[in-house]
């Protein structure tokens, strides 16, 4: 009996999503794939499931076996337990290694009812399977090769993707874009390791197998391409998980509305009364492929009201963990106010201000009011009236731009969108500097070694070339059962 989550035990889950469907699929993986199946289906052409070609799709019965400890099983007329027929679906057999697992596979596909799923999966697991863990098969299709570990998240991050820009940038890690831009640049630097540490073995015949000039030179070719890639690290990071952006401000200057206007539904009540909004309101929008997350929070104004206390407090721990932070002002009170504390400093977040009702105000007075404000403080201010969208795109066009450049936009290079990759490359990147300096100043090649080998370590952990169990436990714990 092997030992609950052992490499060579055969797994089962459900691959399809909870709820009802259309179609829901059991996938089976590992050694005893087909025998197991074989106790769970019967084909229609009566075949063995042994016999047929795989990847092709068969029609068959959905079984339950006899199991004598079920009172509520069948009974024939000989007193003897009958098998009973839980559906009808179509069954594939994908022979290893041309599967998802690069083991035997199995899916059955039946009707997506959640008793059905579950009969089907413990009827497998009575026959010998074993429940899967999270991420299990992924982890499975890495420790046999069939992706590496950046293509393994990338799998997640198309099931996760919320925008097209999104998936288009996992779609390409998970075609290996990545993967083997980091397999070149590490290939490089362990060649290059190889030719310093044979010349340490042969010091004493005064051979050298690699230059100064021309390790100074690779050195710098892969630092180059390293910091390359992670200049790319937060527009990634950003494109891959959307940003969050809190909409802030008094009372009644129009938080609520500019909301439901970047949304262009009424999704937050509206009214002349100060303090409507008590609580924080959230709602994600797509805009040219930037998943943008728009949080309506409570005015922020001296009270004793508990309520509204509390949403204040809201208020405040949701610009915590804002990427960008929108102040809207009212036009019309603004110009007639003093100006003194209004453009306080932005702490630390990205800060935009937003002087709204201009349609209340005349030109030359909005004109003096942005003059005054823009002599105030570094923050951009965009004049915009809710009520007749005056200034509207240009504020969303300026909030992607935050965020999106356009020359990152127009490149076809490797995209960083991973916290994981980005800490890797900055130790390689701090090897590498390291490794030049020594080289540089003629210290010792032993040492030059060290941190050669530190870049190419930390290049090998994007990929699991080097990677603990540890790391390999967090990672794919983030995946569902059944993938």
């Amino acid at each position: 009996m092997s030992t609950v989550g052992a490499a060579e035990d055969t797994i089962c889950a459900i691959a399809t999503p909870a709820g009802e469907g259309g179609i829901g699929i059991v996938r089976i993986s590992g050694p005893q794939a087909v025998d197991i199946a074989r106790n769970v289906v019967r084909l229609r052409s009566k075949k063995s499931l042994l016999s047929v070609a795989s990847h092709q799709l068969h029609l068959a019965d959905i079984l339950l076996r006899p199991v004598p400890s079920i009172d509520t099983q069948p009974v024939s007329r000989t007193g003897a337990l009958t098998e009973q027929i839980v559906d009808e679906g179509l069954v594939v057999y994908m022979k290893a290694p041309r599967s998802f697992t690069a083991e035997d596979v199995v899916e059955i596909h039946c009707h997506g009812s959640a008793l059905v799923l579950q009969r089907v999966c413990e009827a497998c697991v009575a026959a010998g399977a074993r429940l899967a863990q999270a991420g299990e098969f992924t982890k499975r299709a890495f420790l046999k090769g069939r992706l590496d570990l950046s293509q393994a998240e990338a799998v997640l991050d198309t099931i996760r993707a919320k925008s097209e820009v999104a998936l288009r940038l996992a779609q390409r890690q998970l075609r290996g874009e990545l993967a083997q831009q980091i397999h070149r640049l590490r290939t490089g630097l362990v060649g290059l390791l190889a030719h310093l540490e044979a010349g340490i073995d042969f010091v004493d015949e005064d051979i050298a197998f690699v230059g100064r000039d021309e390790m100074t030179a690779s050195l710098q070719g892969t630092l180059v391409e390293v910091q390359r890639m992670l200049a790319t690290a937060e527009s990634g990071r950003v494109l891959r998980e959307g940003i969050r952006v809190v909409i802030t401000g008094e009372p009644n200057v129009g938080k609520s509305s500019l909301l439901n206007s970047l949304l262009q539904e009424d999704r937050a009540i509206v009214t002349d009364i100060p303090g409507t909004t008590r609580d924080t309101i959230e709602e994600s929008v797509v805009w040219d492929g930037l998943r943008v997350t728009l949080i309506d929070t409570a005015g922020l104004r001296d009270t004793t009201e508990v309520v509204e206390l509390e949403g204040i407090r809201r208020s405040k721990e949701a610009q915590d963990q804002a990427d960008l932070i929108l102040h809207v002002f009212d036009g019309s009170q603004l110009a007639r106010m003093e100006l003194e504390n209004v453009c306080s400093p932005s702490r630390g977040h990205e800060r935009l201000y937003i002087v709204n009702k201009i349609d209340l105000i005349d030109a030359a007075s909005m004109q003096s009011l942005s003059d005054a404000l823009l002599a105030r403080t570094t923050c951009k201010v965009f004049p915009i009236s809710v009520r007749t969208g005056e200034g509207l795109e240009t504020l969303k066009i300026a909030i992607r731009a935050q965020f999106v450049k356009p020359s990152f936009e127009a490149s076809d290079g490797v995209v960083i969108t991973h916290v994981r990759h980005r800490v890797a490359l900055e130790q390689a990147e701090t090897s590498l500097q390291e490794a030049l300096v020594s080289v540089e100043r003629g210290v010792e090649p032993e040492f030059v070694a060290v941190d050669l080998r530190g870049a190419a370590d930390a290049l090998g952990e994007i990929v699991g070339t080097i990677t603990s169990d540890e790391v390999l436990e967090r990672i794919f714990s983030e995946f569902c059962i059944g993938k």
